[in-house]
């Protein structure tokens, strides 16, 4: 990433030689380049819109199987879920986890595919050459993976509200949002992560096949811990895509199988250890720069 050219300031030493103004047609950028992160931003963005059959409505329709497979062929329609002492229909219950699990799904899949197709195709130079700040960059790589996540969402939520006998009504809005935006911000930095370690595209299917699909099908998606033995109700804690999915059915049904205040701390730590991570490897260059 280039740093833009700076102004002498006033008063330093360099006055004498420097020239007060930058030379015509040089652009000056101070702080933060809007305009190049959102140029990046709207790339990324275009870029998976382009195959929105593929990248948005794919993963809707895939997901949207599950739920008719739970409630339509395996006579999940008259069934409740106790969640913390509440009978939640089970309809109810599935629907919030498939909506996050496609937009967990959808996020990774995004945030992995960027810096690692530019290795693949060799274009890994149009990430390195704009005049953006190692920041920037990360910035419009995990806001384009959260937006196609947010297409997918509301994508399911659409066809889920409107499949009859679920509700997906938020009973707290704020929870939604909350939950979903951490969620989806840890994911999209463990999939920038992964487009940073992976050289080709074995290794990031390797990582959604062998990370991202069991966390994401062994964090309560389809079942309450509480059901579960000890042992498991512990190995189900220290999976961070339970206090996704727990946080985010919290906003639908009012109930969890976790403290949200204790998914949202734990959300924070997770979101801040792997956006520096990302953050200090993408400025080193660690695998990106020759």
């Amino acid at each position: 990433m280039n740093d833009q050219p700076k102004i002498a300031a006033p008063f330093s030493k360099d006055r004498a030689t420097a020239a007060p103004f930058a030379e015509p047609g040089v652009p000056q950028i101070r702080n933060i380049n809007w305009a190049g992160t959102w140029a990046l931003y709207r790339k990324e963005v275009r870029r998976f819109l382009k195959v929105q059959l593929q990248t948005v409505w794919a993963p809707a329709i895939t997901t949207l199987m599950f739920l008719i497979i739970f409630i339509v062929a395996l006579g999940g329609s008259g069934r409740t879920v106790a969640l913390r002492g509440e009978a939640v229909p089970f309809a109810d219950f599935i629907a919030p986890g498939l909506i996050i699990m496609g937009m967990i799904n959808a996020c990774f899949a995004n945030a992995s595919f960027s810096l690692m197709v530019g290795k693949v195709q060799g274009t890994l130079v149009d990430y390195l050459m704009p005049p953006i700040s190692v920041s920037e960059l990360l910035f419009a790589l995990v806001a384009s993976s959260v937006t196609r996540a947010i297409f997918v969402g509301c994508a399911l939520w659409l066809a889920m509200a409107a499949w009859p006998g679920v509700h997906v009504t938020p009973a707290h809005l704020w929870a939604v949002l909350w939950f979903g935006l951490l969620g989806t911000s840890f994911i999209a930095f463990l999939g920038v992560l992964t487009s940073i370690w992976a050289e080709k595209f074995d290794h990031g299917a390797a990582v959604t096949n062998f990370v991202i699909g069991p966390l994401a099908l062994l964090s309560g998606t389809f079942y309450s811990i509480d059901r579960l033995p000890p042992i498991f109700q512990d190995i189900s804690h220290a999976n961070p895509f339970f206090y996704i999915i727990s946080g985010f059915r919290y906003g639908f049904v009012a109930a969890a199988d976790t403290n949200v205040v204790t998914g949202s701390l734990v959300l924070l730590a997770l979101n801040l250890v792997f956006g520096g991570l990302c953050y200090t490897l993408l400025r080193r260059g660690w695998k990106i720069k020759a």
